[in-house]
């Protein structure tokens, strides 16, 4: 029987001083202001002074320990009790061999795959209670955002086929409009045009945009008053449509 303690980290491993000094302003107003979370680091101990944790490398295992509350990248914020394991040394010994392979540094993300993550893994594994919600809900926004952006990509993806298949649902339609005006109007016969009609894009669009809606009162005075000449030649031009894309 072990005690497993959490560690948490302000990630304070900047360079600059102001970057330093603004994660820890952050970090108050969200996680000591609102209890929201924050930018952390964190690290388990269970059986001996030493906490582990995960971090990158280019080479060999991310999984390393150091004295309990003395990682000297990170400023040390506060004390979690997890709970008790009953796993003996030994068998945490192997579990920590285990992660050790399947953690290896250079797999290390900021999103999906940091010390918050590792030690979550590190609990279950040690049967205890997983991590408080704050601690790595930076990364849990960073998820979500990623999922979101993925999301509307494939939605785009997803409209343009449907718009491509509309618009050849809508060729195909005009093409057997045309082709049947063709054999009905014998006047149209010599201005055929070989080949098929291509959209003009105008034309499509106010498909869409418009619904085919039904021509106003307005609208239908003014078609009375197309003489027969005019009706002849509008005829001819909607036997054979030029569509440009």
């Amino acid at each position: 029987m072990a005690e497993v303690i959490l560690y948490v980290y302000d990630v304070t491993n900047s360079d600059s001083e102001k970057t330093n000094n603004t994660i820890m302003q952050i970090n108050k107003l969200l996680k000591d202001g609102i209890g929201l979370g924050g930018i952390f680091h964190s690290a388990v101990q269970v059986y001996g002074e030493e906490e582990w944790s995960f971090g990158y490398c280019e080479h060999g295992t991310g999984v390393f320990s150091c004295p309990s509350t003395k990682n000297p990248m990170y400023t040390y914020r506060e004390t979690i009790k997890m709970g008790t394991t009953a796993l003996s040394i030994y068998k945490v010994n192997q579990i920590l061999r285990e992660l050790s392979q399947e953690w290896p540094g250079h797999s290390y993300d900021l999103l999906s795959k940091n010390c918050n993550h590792f030690c979550n893994k590190f609990c279950e594994r040690l049967g205890v209670q997983k991590l408080p919600g704050w601690v790595n809900r930076f990364a849990h926004a960073g998820d979500t955002a990623v999922e979101i952006a993925e999301n509307t990509a494939h939605r785009l993806r997803q409209a343009k086929t449907e718009i491509v298949s509309a618009s050849k649902v809508a060729y195909q339609f005009v093409a057997g409009l045309a082709s049947k005006n063709s054999a009905v109007s014998p006047e149209s016969t010599g201005n055929s045009v070989k080949g098929s009609p291509r959209f003009q894009a105008s034309w499509f669009k106010n498909l869409i945009a418009n619904g085919a809606k039904p021509s106003s009162s307005s609208e239908l005075k003014n078609q009375d008053k197309v003489g027969t000449t005019d009706k002849q030649q509008q005829n001819r031009a909607n036997a054979h449509p030029h569509f440009d894309l």
